[in-house]
């Protein structure tokens, strides 16, 4: 890996960790169409720069957000679990280019039915512990390569009746613990990794910026548009890699 290489990939985890398009997938995809070499805690490590820039662009309404700490917790318990007892089988059958597009495009049909029977009325206020569970089931399938942590977070808080922007608010939220979680406890194996720190840190610092403009992006855009123009692109980019090795 080179700096190019780290910031490139740092990047594409920026934009598409909040872009409803699976960070992990393309991240997968980029580096088998380019060969770029990467690893599972590399990935996650520059998930940290998400994180940090979940901090930076909500950092106006910490007070606010204190007030459903523990809405995010139980959004966080599912995923995290999952991500303890799975890891291993993840990272040995689920990162192949093929299943990423099959996911890109199955996981596609979430969204579709949040737009479809969501009532998309209420607001942060309405949330329940019942509602904040059911979203933290639906991220704990974000570990799949391709399906997006915020894709199928959205999907389920627009099923739950909220607003598109509320949901995709809390679905950064909700988030935050598992990345930074996940960044931390990957981070020390790169102690061990053939990657260097300052490879690692440029892909970091890429991330969070990259991070920040796609969070500020989607919030604007959901105000005022739906879902529909990201799962658009996600079975084009499916049906294309699956055609490419079809061939």
């Amino acid at each position: 890996m080179n700096f190019f290489e780290a910031i490139f990939l740092g990047l594409v985890q920026g934009l598409t960790e909040f872009l409803p398009i699976s960070s992990s997938g393309h991240l997968i995809l980029i580096q088998k169409a380019f060969n770029f070499f990467s690893s599972l805690s590399f990935d996650a490590f520059i998930h940290l720069g998400s994180f940090l820039a979940i901090v930076v662009y909500f950092w106006k309404d910490l007070k606010e957000i204190w007030g459903y700490k523990w809405f995010i917790a139980v959004s966080a318990i599912p995923g995290a679990l999952a991500g303890l007892l799975l890891e291993d089988i993840v990272e040995s059958y689920f990162r192949t280019a093929s299943l990423v597009a099959i996911n890109l495009i199955v996981m596609s049909i979430p969204m579709i039915l949040g737009e479809v029977f969501g009532k998309k009325q209420q607001e942060i206020k309405d949330l329940t512990f019942l509602k904040a569970l059911i979203i933290g089931i639906f991220q704990a399938l974000a570990l799949i390569p391709g399906t997006s942590r915020s894709g199928i977070t959205i999907s389920a808080g627009l099923l739950l009746g909220l607003k598109r922007e509320v949901s995709a608010k809390f679905s950064f939220l909700a988030g935050a613990p598992l990345i930074l979680g996940a960044g931390l406890y990957e981070g020390v194996k790169l102690i061990n990794s053939s990657i260097p720190w300052k490879l690692a840190l440029a892909g970091f610092f890429s991330s969070a910026v990259f991070s920040f403009l796609a969070i500020a992006f989607l919030i604007s855009f959901l105000k005022k548009y739906s879902l529909y123009p990201f799962v658009i692109y996600r079975i084009l980019l499916g049906v294309f890699v699956l055609l490419l090795f079809l061939k």
